[in-house]
């Protein structure tokens, strides 16, 4: 049995790893790579590691576009195999595909005009919206809990991950034929924190021999527990206080969820004031039609909710936003107001033409609920910079900026040692991916130092291991 890592080694990001075993070739997960467009671009064009037509089928963990994001590209370039994924993952990727293929062409108009500007040929986007559409022809989907035979010897089940709706962790149960031994091999997928305001806490798998582990938050602790609503509501209190509006930059997929539930329930509890409440993003508005029809995911709070007639993701003094002039007219909108708009990070989305209006006036306030990455413009306004670009102007930052971190749905580096020893078995060997270099050897080191068993490896991008 062969594992090889064609991706997000020595990264957080464009997740693929190639198992092979009796004869097959199974890829867990096929995402993006996302950096910079011309580096994203060879990257994820080609797949270097591996033929497409050569792959027997995929296993998804989740519907993130790292994880997820490479899936039409591969079908075109000749993959024909099932793709297997939870009943919420396929109907999230139906989504999230389709835009990740505008945000494509958009990426491509881009780079050809320094291609040419170079003298250089132009290149074609990585996928249509037809081939995002085409792909989903071949998800097979499958609930959690519920064993099936994916390949000659190798059965998969699907365990819940608590990182975003519809995530999993791999299990393979694989009868090896290379040596006549039975093997339990799990993917950790994205581990979710646990205590989450909406989705079920992640579900420990008992005796594992060989563990494929993300390592995202090693040597990071979160600065709040989850599920806490109480800084939350008290940062809102204020900015009401100043009279200006709320701009929340959040991720359109279970960020934007965990949010709507978090106000719904301070607003039930009038801990803070009825002020009119916009989710400005079509991805996200969306998405949060998903999740009501996937409850499976819920913790029992949100699943008790759901059954007694009650949306956990709506209430009276809410509208969702898809189009574009509605959106605009929010430029308009005198008073206090909360305004959910994607992305995350401030690199795209309407979420800028709001900073873009809003960023210069003393009385907004600016709530982040996330990572921002290094050299992002969300990153620039959270470290304090008193001047950003923002669509081709520069703005002063006036605005409040604030942060309430209680919201990731990644493990930081205790719940992911937590998760480590909660998943019982020898673990033989035990490989570490998903994470930049510092974190994964900061965890690497951390894991070293307990588990005695067996080895502890960062996985290293091309690499292939025997076992």
């Amino acid at each position: 049995m062969k594992l090889k890592f064609c991706g997000a080694a020595g990264t957080t990001t464009g997740s693929q790893h190639l198992l092979e075993v009796n004869g097959k070739r199974i890829l867990l997960d096929c995402g993006l790579y996302q950096g910079r467009r011309k580096d994203a671009y060879d990257i994820n064009c080609c797949f270097p590691h591996f033929n497409p037509a050569d792959i027997d089928c995929v296993v998804l963990s989740h519907a993130h576009i790292d994880h997820s994001g490479n899936l039409p590209n591969l079908c075109a370039k000749g993959f024909s195999g099932n793709i297997y994924a939870t009943n919420a993952t396929r109907d999230l990727c139906q989504i999230m595909l389709a835009d990740s293929a505008r945000i494509q062409k958009s990426d491509i108009e881009w780079l050809n005009k320094h291609r040419l500007r170079d003298g250089l040929d132009a290149v074609p986007a990585l996928y249509s919206e037809q081939d995002a559409e085409r792909c989903l022809r071949q998800f097979v989907t499958i609930g959690y809990d519920r064993p099936m035979l994916i390949a000659d010897g190798v059965s998969m089940t699907f365990v819940d991950a608590g990182h975003i709706l519809g995530s999993a962790q791999v299990l393979l149960e694989i009868t090896d034929q290379a040596d006549g031994k039975k093997k339990r091999f799990l993917f950790s997928g994205d581990v979710g924190r646990g205590g989450s305001e909406v989705l079920r806490d992640p579900v420990a798998v008992q005796d594992v021999d060989f563990l494929l582990m993300e390592s995202t938050y090693g040597g990071r602790e979160h600065e709040a527990p989850p599920g806490v609503g109480d800084q939350f509501g008290e940062v809102i209190r204020q900015a009401v206080k100043r009279g200006g509006k709320i701009l929340i930059p959040a991720f359109a997929v279970e960020r934007t969820q965990a949010i709507l539930y978090v106000l719904h329930d301070l607003f039930q509890k009038g801990e803070i004031p009825g002020l009119p409440v916009f989710v400005d993003s079509p991805l996200a508005v969306s998405a949060t039609e998903i999740y009501r029809l996937h409850p499976d995911s819920f913790n029992e709070a949100v699943y008790e909710q759901l059954f007694q007639r009650e949306n956990p993701f709506g209430f009276e003094n809410l509208t969702l936003i898809r189009s574009v002039n509605a959106s605009m007219a929010l430029n308009d909108l005198k008073g206090p107001a909360i305004i959910i708009a994607a992305s995350g990070m401030c690199e795209a989305g309407r979420i800028l033409h709001h900073l873009k209006h809003n960023i210069a006036d003393g009385r907004t306030t600016v709530l982040f609920v996330g990572y921002c990455a290094e050299n992002t413009l969300g990153r620039r306004i959270r470290d304090g910079e008193p001047e950003v670009p923002i669509l081709g102007g520069r703005f002063k930052v006036r605005a409040k900026i604030e942060a309430v971190d209680s919201f990731s749905g990644h493990a930081d580096h205790s719940e992911l040692l937590e998760y480590f020893d909660r998943t019982t078995g020898p673990k033989k060997r035990v490989w570490l991916v998903h994470g930049d270099h510092e974190p994964a050897h900061a965890l690497r080191e951390a894991l070293a130092g307990k588990h005695h068993g067996g080895s502890v490896e960062i996985a290293a991008l091309g690499e292939t291991v025997e076992f």
